[in-house]
């Protein structure tokens, strides 16, 4: 028998023998046992003690009815318990007084459980609305998730606060990504096609849409580039998309090939970025929603974990859903303000960054064209005669 099983029947055999017990046992609760018979006996004993059982006043002995009266109050919600049960519960307990060591260890174990179940629903909640193209679903649940946690870490007696584990990476970090539908991937390179060809449709997605939402990592690249491009103010098409990509290295180690970003680029439908975008970022809602649940799934069954560190790890886990879910709620906010005439466009940049781009690079000769006639320096400015010479 396990520990938690061992000390679901010391706790309940210490009530049995001892009622007074149960006035150490306040901050427990008959649904933190495992097993479905320790919870009715349990609640039952809570009852009796309620009530004001005669047993609780009589002078000398514990009566008998004390122990016989809680079996027939839980044999009422759950079968199969006997009064034969009931003795080896007692036998099963060691010392009386250790009972509120004992109901902390039944504590510390629903602790475990009730966060991994929770888990659990999040993870299933996270994939229903993948499916569906919702997300509403998943953050419900891990609204529920936040919620049971700080009422856990109340019970235990300890300050709820993100901790991330101190021993090795995340706990998601082993785990494979779930594999992708093929309408996710097909939105990833219709926005990218849109961002490429349409002018300015960066700035409809910049603001909340970041290189780590992408499913695909080489498309989260692509736009990575997009972003430098939009970032430094110069012009934005296939070709300096390209350009980009080499300057970053992703042509000469693989991540990406020249045919592969042209296909990108030429499979543009019409369409807006800025819808193209909020399907991208819901899909990595649900997505990073998965990903916190079974992260805190796997802390949850790390037996060595304590309640306390299991509760603010799990706590961490959820800030990068918190994250991704405040930037879904500002790309479905007002949206962005258009640029005004004095704005430089991502087409155009704006002479100053022109001038000192250019004078970062040393031109070579013959590199500049020619100017225009009217510009030419004549003889005298461009060598001014020397004196004594007329």
């Amino acid at each position: 028998m396990n520990p938690l099983m061992s000390a679901e029947q010391a706790v309940l055999g210490a009530a049995l023998l001892d009622p007074e017990q149960l006035t150490h046992l306040e901050w427990l609760a008959a649904d933190h046992f495992y097993r479905p018979v320790h919870q009715a006996l349990f609640a039952a004993l809570r009852k009796l003690r309620n009530d004001g059982h005669p047993a609780l006043s009589a002078a000398g002995p514990l009566p008998l009815s004390w122990v016989t009266d809680a079996v027939e109050e839980a044999g009422q919600h759950v079968r199969g318990l006997t009064a034969a049960y009931a003795h080896t519960l007692i036998q099963a307990c060691p010392r009386t007084e250790h009972a509120p060591v004992y109901g902390r260890m039944v504590l510390e174990g629903a602790i475990h459980r009730t966060v991994a179940q929770h888990a659990i629903r999040l993870h299933q909640a996270a994939r229903a609305d993948a499916v569906q193209g919702e997300v509403e679903g998943a953050l419900r649940t891990a609204d529920v998730l936040t919620g049971v946690l700080t009422d856990l870490a109340r019970r235990w007696g300890t300050d709820p606060r993100p901790v991330p584990p101190t021993a090795g990476p995340s706990a998601a970090t082993d785990i494979p990504p779930p594999a992708q539908s093929g309408q996710v991937a097909e939105d990833e390179r219709f926005l990218l096609a849109v961002l490429a060809e349409q002018p300015g449709a960066m700035g409809e997605v910049v603001a909340w849409l970041r290189p780590g939402d992408f499913a695909d990592a080489t498309h989260g690249q692509l736009y990575r580039c997009l972003g430098a491009l939009h970032h430094r103010g110069e012009p934005i098409d296939r070709i300096t998309l390209l350009w980009e990509a080499q300057r970053r290295g992703l042509l000469a180690d693989g991540t990406v090939s020249s045919e592969q970003l042209t296909a990108v680029c030429e499979g543009m439908v019409p369409g807006s970025a800025d819808w193209f975008g909020q399907r991208v970022m819901r899909s990595s809602v649900t997505r990073t929603a998965a990903a916190s649940a079974r992260a805190i799934r796997t802390l949850a069954q790390d037996e060595v974990l304590g309640p306390g560190r299991l509760i603010n790890h799990a706590m961490h886990e959820l800030g990068p859903l918190d994250e991704v879910r405040a930037r879904w709620s500002t790309a479905n906010s007002s949206p962005a303000p258009k640029a005004t005439a004095s704005a430089p466009s991502a087409a155009e940049p704006p002479s100053d960054r022109v001038k000192a781009a250019r004078a970062r690079s040393t031109p070579r000769p013959g590199a500049s064209p020619p100017a225009p006639a009217s510009r030419l320096p004549t003889l005298s400015a461009a060598r001014p005669p020397s004196r004594g010479h007329p």
